[in-house]
């Protein structure tokens, strides 16, 4: 294919060939530009091998000399401090012993303190600054003898500075061996830490309760701890045990603590003059006259009280405050635990050697006095020995309750059955009367029975119960475990009756006896605690009506019988001719047996209650007056009437043994009257007679009434005339 002259592509053809000649020749231009550029590259590297080559020695003089300054300076730093270290301790040194001639001059208590307190601050400081040289040392040590290794290797310095540092090392390191530990153990912190420990000993022993014994006198219902110390006191004592702590005193220190307040508060205990507590075992206990070993648990509850209340608790106080900051309040109930184990040690083994002696009957209100005060503090003893560090002493305490509760439930169980196998060793009363035992067991029970010692020995009954059949069993409500226990010896107390009657040959001077105890029972117990918790219709049926049943028989036996002989039955069948000398017969007859029983009753029968004895001489003469009088009025005509006594005499002579005088029946009155024998609300057991001709004698009917016809008439005796 041709192209034509003016034809497009042939004339960008042309205008690239020119283009690439352009090229051409501009590259020639830059590689004759370039060959210039390297000869003088060459030239200008020649010029700086050469340079290099001198300033290479330089390099490696300025690497060495850096390696040489930073060494040093790592060794200067730890030496600068150490150095520092140093006049710091021997300034606190000085220091130290102005402070402590200041302290021995100063005699006011407050300024002294204050003393006391720069005077620890300083042997702080004199201690840190020792442990800071202790620390600091080693390091510079080391520093240095990297620094001598160091020019030793290099050479970087001559000879005789090198052999001064090394000089400097050996130095250093014989102090560190030897003056460090002489400063710490040996010099003057050691002075002042022996200063601290008599420093501390003397305010701790200056610490002291309040008289105790004064707070017993006065009988304060609230015992209140004794604050020991002031704030500055606390302050100074706590700072002591923390410095003493610190410098490896730490069983020093709490062994002058314990000693120390052990001391002040067995002298706080001795001024309650406590002796008894020198006497603990069983065997000598059971030595002890009952006067004095009651006086002794009546003191062993109201120290003991005491010693837990107001001494230990302040005692506790005081060993938080003052050892609270050592090994983070860790050590400070174990120390107190020390001091407290001491003296309740002394006061468990007298409750304890009381808990196993002899179960004798009036030993029961004791040991409840005691288990009940031990109740009562319970939550205070739980909270003062709170804790691991006081478990043995909270176990003993239990085991003294479970002691006491064993001892009471035993001595009361005991008491039943001696009642019921007559212990008394004693024959029943000759004249009737009520027996001792009875006497003192009503009583016994009464005063157990009381609001004082019901609650407690219900208690005791129940933890028995729950010993015995075991947690789990349903229990028993307190009131019913103390009626059934009570009921029990009430039973002892009537078959010990019972048995004494049997001995009784005359059956008139057997139902004397058998009435006045059953009364005596009745009465004694109607309208108080004792009562109310058998029940009235318990006491009645069981008590009451038994008396009653024998004062019948009493009546019955002794004076129905002679009633009977002026019976009339008998004459109706004789003539008129036999009448004067069967009605002189039975005249006879009666005088003789009325003067029989007015010699028994002067002589062996003897009512001691003087209300019942009233009654009882009512009733008889209501029964043989009106009889005697009837048939000497019938028989007037066949009897030589002034021969007999009168209807007015007989009743005299009744009223005579019945009233008092210088009778058998009248001593029991009077002398009864004087012991204030009776505390009851005065019954009445009212004989009415019905005369029947066909009962050949009055019945009498018995029941019970106010005496003398008035409502509250009362005498009353203490509690305690019997047990």
């Amino acid at each position: 294919m041709e192209l034509k002259e003016n034809d497009p592509t042939l004339s960008k053809l042309r205008s690239a060939c020119d283009d690439l000649k352009k090229l051409v020749h501009t590259s020639v231009s830059v590689d004759a530009s370039l060959e210039e550029a390297d000869k003088k590259f060459a030239v200008m590297h020649e010029s700086l091998s050469m340079a290099s080559k001198r300033v290479a020695p330089l390099q490696t003089l300025s690497i060495a000399n850096k390696a040489l300054d930073t060494r040093i300076n790592r060794a200067i730093s730890p030496a600068l401090a150490l150095l520092q270290s140093f006049k710091l301790s021997e300034s606190l040194q000085r220091k130290l012993l102005e402070l402590a001639a200041k302290l021995s001059n100063e005699t006011a208590p407050k300024k002294r303190l204050k003393k006391l307190i720069k005077y620890v601050e300083c042997v702080e400081k004199l201690n840190g600054s020792i442990d800071s040289i202790s620390q600091e040392c080693e390091p510079a040590i080391q520093k240095l003898q990297e620094v001598v290794e160091f020019l030793s290797r290099t050479k970087a310095t001559d000879q005789y500075r090198t052999q001064q540092l090394k000089e400097t090392l050996i130095t250093l390191k014989a102090l560190y061996e030897t003056e460090v530990d002489a400063m710490k153990f040996d010099g003057l912190l050691d002075e002042a830490l022996l200063n601290l420990q008599d420093e501390y000993e003397s305010l701790l022993l200056q610490l002291r309760h309040e008289d105790i014994g004064q707070a017993e006198k006065d009988d304060v219902q609230e015992i209140v701890p004794t604050v020991l110390g002031s704030e500055l006191e606390i302050e100074v004592l706590e700072r002591i045990s923390r410095t003493l702590a610190s410098n490896d005193c730490m069983d020093i220190c709490i062994d002058i603590y314990v000693k120390a307040r052990y001391r002040r508060a067995a002298k706080a205990l001795m001024r309650l003059n406590p002796d008894y507590l020198r006497t603990y075992t069983p065997e000598e206990i059971d030595e002890i006259e009952w006067e004095n070993l009651e006086t002794a648990i009546s003191l062993w509850i109201q120290h003991f009280d005491l010693a837990v209340k107001s001494v230990l608790v302040s005692e506790k106080n005081l060993c938080s405050q003052v050892l609270r900051s050592i090994m983070e309040g860790v050590i400070w109930p174990e120390c107190f635990t020390k001091i407290a184990d001491k003296i309740m040690a002394v006061f468990f083994r007298f409750g304890e050697g009381v808990a196993r002696c002899n179960k004798e009957p009036q030993k029961l209100f004791k040991l409840l006095d005691m288990f009940h005060s031990l109740e009562k503090l319970k939550p205070e003893f739980s909270e003062t020995f709170d804790g691991e560090a006081g478990a043995d002493i909270c176990d003993r305490f239990r085991e003294l309750e479970k002691l006491l509760v064993h001892a009471a439930t035993k001595v009361f169980w005991e008491f039943g059955l001696q009642i019921e196998g007559n212990q008394d060793g004693l024959p029943p009363p000759q004249d009737g009367s009520v027996p001792k035992l009875v006497r003192y067991a009503i009583n016994y029970l009464k005063y157990l029975a009381s609001e004082i010692y019901s609650k407690p020995m219900a208690q005791v009954f129940r933890i028995e119960q729950s010993w015995k059949a075991g947690i789990l069993s349903k229990p028993e409500t307190d009131e019913n475990l103390l009626r059934d226990a009570i009921a029990n010896v009430m039973e002892a107390i009537q078959r010990n009756i019972e048995s004494k009657r049997l001995r009784y040959k005359d059956k008139s001077l057997s139902n004397v006896f058998v009435m006045n105890t059953y009364w005596y029972v009745y009465m004694r117990t109607r309208n108080t605690e004792l009562g109310k918790l058998l029940g009235d219709q318990y006491m009645k049926k069981q008590y009451k009506i038994v008396a009653e049943e024998s004062a019948y028989l009493y009546q019955k036996q002794t004076w129905g019988a002679l009633v009977r002989l002026l019976d009339k039955e008998e004459l109706n069948r004789v003539n008129k001719d036999g009448i004067g000398a069967v009605a002189r017969g039975k005249m006879e007859a009666f005088m003789k047996g009325f003067d029989e029983m007015l010699q028994k009753h002067r002589s062996l029968y003897n009512i001691p209650d003087a209300d019942l004895r009233d009654q009882m001489g009512d009733a008889t003469i209501k029964l043989v007056v009106p009889v005697y009088e009837e048939f000497l009025s019938t028989y007037s005509s066949v009897l030589q009437a002034k021969s007999y006594l009168s209807p007015t005499t007989v009743k005299g002579l009744l009223g005579q043994i019945f009233e008092g005088g210088n009778q058998q029946m009248g001593n029991g009155r009077s002398s009864l009257r004087q012991r204030g024998e009776r505390d009851y609300i005065g019954g009445r057991l009212s004989i009415s007679l019905e005369n029947s001709r066909e009962m050949k004698v009055g019945r009498p009917s018995v029941s019970l009434e106010n005496s003398r016809e008035m409502k509250g008439y009362s005498r009353s005796r203490s509690n305690s005339s019997d047990v």
